[in-house]
């Protein structure tokens, strides 16, 4: 017994269901923040500063206005949502919806942090590299990717606490369906809508897992500041 209820009557789906949705998100959110804070962070100062608010706009917006534009993107009634739905893909009331509505809102702190490590690396290591014939690959992989693997990796953490903390624009793409689309967040909402003392025990997992994020943030964090110092 917890907080008056029997554990074995908690259904496990929505933590399951947002693991799930997180681990894919982020791989998304991974190469895609590694490929646009690369090519961004070499741009011209003006076009950079464009991109910046195009690719940051998320995560300045509330989650819900973003759900709206996913909504009026790939929505049923939206013509990139009728074609999409001619190929049985849908986006609306669909576990992997919430994939998209969480790559969406957490992609900007994965760009964000990949960039600043981007620009913080030191070019002649690069350019070391090229006088001994490497090529430009091998130098990103093996030279560049190494020395901003702290801050990539901080990125990547906090990419993937927020995809799995994602209520907004999950709420508004998805909804809630239990066994099928619920998650964490949209759990709590329901629980506590109907006075469920079961609320309390999400809301605890969802402390959990943001207290473990956060430290694996600080401890990456402090390695590199040692590997600077170094």
């Amino acid at each position: 017994m917890l907080f008056g209820f029997d554990l074995s009557t908690v259904d496990l789906y929505p933590l399951l269901n947002s693991l799930r949705i997180a681990a894919i998100a982020s791989i998304l959110i991974f190469f895609l923040g590694i490929l646009c804070a690369y090519y961004v962070a070499k741009l011209p100062r003006w076009l950079k500063g464009v991109l910046d608010v195009i690719l940051t706009l998320p995560m300045v917006l509330p989650p819900t206005v973003c759900g709206y534009f996913l909504l009026m993107l790939v929505g049923l009634r939206q013509p990139l949502g009728r074609w999409l739905n001619t190929f049985g893909i849908r986006f609306v009331m669909t576990w992997y919806g919430g994939v998209l509505a969480a790559v969406v809102v957490a992609f900007p702190l994965m760009y964000r942090t990949a960039r600043g490590a981007f620009e913080a690396f030191d070019k002649t290591l690069a350019y070391s590299g090229q006088t001994l014939g490497l090529s430009n690959t091998y130098i990103f992989w093996r030279v560049r990717m190494p020395a901003c693997k702290p801050g990539i990796l901080a990125g990547f953490v906090l990419a993937f606490a927020r995809a799995l903390g994602e209520y907004g624009a999950t709420s508004m793409l998805i909804g809630y369906i239990a066994g099928r689309t619920a998650t964490i967040s949209t759990t709590v909402y329901q629980l506590y809508q109907t006075n469920d003392s079961r609320a309390m025990f999400w809301v605890l997992i969802n402390l959990v897992i943001s207290t473990v994020v956060l430290l694996a943030v600080n401890l990456l964090e402090n390695r590199q500041k040692k590997a600077v110092k170094a």
